[in-house]
């Protein structure tokens, strides 16, 4: 027998029809503070290439612009997709009012990442947990000033119900299948491997 969404859920199960991404806090400012900061760039810049190839939803945020500049250049331009919003921000969570109110409620699995991981990562990420929705936090693509409030913030993830995984691993399960529409063009995100970004040496 099938399973139903809430046991697909419990099991990380994730689709192109259920899911939405979210990318947090990837500006200008943050750039020569945040540890791996080009590693994980190129990571995000996968996923939403992705995304918007496969019609994904993709919720942006920016923490006082103003203050601390836009979305990077190597993003911004994907951004441009009709399924791409970005709101601006003073929370520490991405969860303002008006992002909950663009949130597709047929979107059940939410898959996070950006900056930083100890903090609006993990404030977003425990928010949506209580609201009851499914996880996917992308270690690859998330990062934090210090790699150890990074590390220990994976724990914490994990901790609430998360998943912690990875950009490859997510796109092959949206795709789910070698003749996917949509692979060869994935395929071709997938086959240069991601620079490391630290996580081989530390625990996550």
């Amino acid at each position: 027998a099938c399973l139903s969404l809430a046991e697909m859920a419990s099991l990380g199960q994730i689709t192109a029809g259920t899911a939405i991404f979210f990318l947090c806090d990837m500006q200008e400012k943050f750039r020569p503070a945040i540890s791996y900061f080009a590693e994980i760039t190129e990571a995000a810049r996968r996923l939403v290439t992705a995304a918007n190839a496969l019609e994904i939803p993709v919720l942006v945020t920016e923490q006082n612009p103003k203050a601390l500049g836009k979305t990077v250049a190597e993003l911004e331009p994907l951004l441009q997709a009709r399924q791409s919003r970005v709101f601006e921000k003073t929370l520490f969570s991405m969860l303002t009012e008006d992002l909950l109110q663009a949130l597709p409620a047929e979107r059940n699995a939410v898959v996070i990442f950006g900056v930083e991981a100890h903090v609006c990562v993990l404030q977003t990420v425990l928010q949506l947990r209580r609201r009851g929705l499914d996880v996917h936090v992308v270690a690859d693509a998330t990062s934090s000033r210090s790699q150890a409030d990074r590390l220990i913030a994976f724990e914490r993830l994990r901790q609430c119900g998360a998943f912690v995984t990875t950009a490859e691993s997510v796109l092959f399960q949206l795709l789910g299948d070698a003749r996917h529409p949509q692979f060869k063009e994935i395929q071709r995100l997938i086959i240069p491997l991601l620079p490391s970004s630290g996580l081989a040496v530390g625990k996550i």
